[in-house]
């Protein structure tokens, strides 16, 4: 790729713009009927046992706060409400009588949910209780950067049929946050995708929190192990597709969040996080086998969900982000 200069530039978006309007915009991917589990699988679709493992968070915030006349739930990213409905479905009944329930999403409410569920565009306010953001911050768009043959990192621009050119050098707060949180090594083609637009985001996601917890869930990498050509790709029914920003697939990349962290925030795998919600995978014992079949055979596919959940190279390394705001750390030992 080589710059571009003059009139050439006007067919030339930044990777920010252009994926916002073709995941976002009036004819976006994020509009589709379908929604994001017609072409991708989160922990939310391979088992119940993730909602399941939320609400038993959600009660621990609960038991935190104090047990207070309305505690919140607030899914972020809501797809078409499989989370929101699951852990309300998952809650004790004294607990979900108390709760507030939000599915954030820029698609419309899908038919059938939940009445319980306020759907909404935009988070509350005001939150007293759990912001749970499962494949948020992965879909907030963000420029891309390149080191040309000059060793000088500049932005990575794109038509809307994915072909792309180098546009102008980073600068201001980008090529701070660059310098910060991802330094380019003066070798041509080395990329990164420039966190900031999601490090905002999420420090105005948690701003709302009065009291309570905020999670983010998430592919993510950090500082001592940064992809050298960035991870930017598409998702389209089940499988990795180039990122075309036509609006045909999802186009996503893998999130800094050691950059996301606010004061007080912690990383730690997926695996980890759910051990300590009680999804821990182990098989159930041989005797159930013999003296409860079908309680055996409920077990053994609950054991292997769990599995997957939980399993390296997989869904289990997963970044969580834990953020606590006025109570403690609840997935710490």
């Amino acid at each position: 790729m080589t710059p571009g200069t003059g009139a050439e530039l006007h067919e030339w978006r930044g990777w920010r713009a252009a994926a916002e309007e073709a995941l976002y915009g009036p004819a976006g991917f994020y509009r589709r009927d379908e929604g994001p589990a017609g072409h991708f699988r989160t922990s939310v679709h391979a088992s119940s046992l993730f909602a399941g493992a939320v609400a038993r968070l959600l009660c621990r915030v609960d038991e935190a706060l104090g047990r207070p006349a309305v505690l919140d739930f607030v899914d972020m990213a809501a797809g078409r409400g499989e989370l929101a409905g699951g852990v309300l479905n998952a809650l004790p009944a004294d607990v979900a009588a108390r709760t507030r329930v939000y599915a954030v999403e820029i698609a419309g409410r899908p038919p059938g949910l939940d009445h319980r569920i306020e759907w909404r565009a935009a988070p509350p306010e005001r939150i007293t209780g759990l912001l749970f953001a499962n494949e948020w911050l992965d879909n907030v768009p963000v420029e891309v950067a390149e080191v040309d043959s000059a060793d000088t990192a500049r932005l990575v621009l794109v038509r809307e049929d994915g072909s792309e050119r180098l546009g102008e050098p980073v600068g201001g707060d980008q090529a701070r946050w660059l310098q910060r949180w991802w330094p380019l090594p003066g070798e041509a083609g080395l990329r990164a995708e420039i966190g900031l637009p999601r490090d905002e985001a999420w420090a105005s996601a948690v701003a709302a929190l009065d009291r309570g917890l905020a999670v983010a869930v998430d592919y993510a990498h950090t500082a001592d192990a940064r992809p050298p050509f960035g991870t930017l790709t598409g998702f389209r029914e089940g499988r990795e597709t180039a990122p075309v920003p036509d609006g045909s697939c999802d186009i996503t990349a893998h999130v800094a969040l050691d950059a996301c962290a606010l004061p007080g925030g912690r990383l730690l795998p997926q695996r980890e996080a759910l051990h300590a919600l009680g999804v821990t995978g182990a098989r159930p014992p041989l005797t159930l086998a013999s003296t409860d079949p079908a309680a055996y055979v409920r077990a053994l596919a609950g054991a292997g969900e769990a599995a997957e959940l939980t399993a390296a190279g997989g869904l289990g390394d997963f970044g969580w982000l834990v953020q606590p705001v006025g109570i403690p750390d609840l997935l710490r030992d």
